[in-house]
């Protein structure tokens, strides 16, 4: 893997750091939904992402779009074979969001710029319980009240 192109053109915006990130995406649904690790490689430059790196399913190139003032990213993970649709908004915690391979599956994710030693460790603890609230969240319909009730 090799590692990010360093120039007069790379994101100077702190939530968008060139360079090693680490995460996960979400498979399954409910309780038995678990997570696949990834390691990334990605350079930001001028609202547009490139990248690669693996996970459990193989190797992949990573491209997109980026907005430093909405604070989103938009991926798309190319493999051999397929490649996944990613949307999300970025953080101090990094990107996270939802992943989709439409018609057939989705899910969620967090990525986030690669650290050492326990901080790491607590970060991607963290990281894994905010992202099965989050996807599980995505789908409650909320309640308005006792109007919404077809007696």
């Amino acid at each position: 893997m090799s590692g990010p192109n360093k120039n007069d053109n790379s994101e100077t915006h702190p939530l968008f750091p060139s360079g090693e990130w680490e995460g996960f995406f979400m498979y399954g649904e409910g309780p038995g939904a678990y997570q696949n690790k990834m390691s990334i490689f990605l350079t930001f430059q001028q609202g547009m992402v490139s990248g690669g790196g693996s996970d459990t399913v193989g190797a992949f190139s990573w491209n997109g779009d980026y907005d430093t003032s909405a604070l989103w990213c938009r991926l798309t993970k190319s493999y051999q074979t397929h490649k996944v649709f990613y949307d999300g908004k970025v953080d101090e915690k990094g990107i996270w969001g939802s992943w989709e391979i439409f018609p057939f599956s989705r899910g969620g994710f967090h990525i986030w710029p690669k650290k050492s030693g326990v901080e790491h460790e607590e970060s991607a603890e963290n990281a894994e319980t905010e992202a099965k609230v989050n996807y599980q969240m995505s789908f409650i319909i909320p309640f308005e009240g006792p109007d919404d009730i077809d007696l």
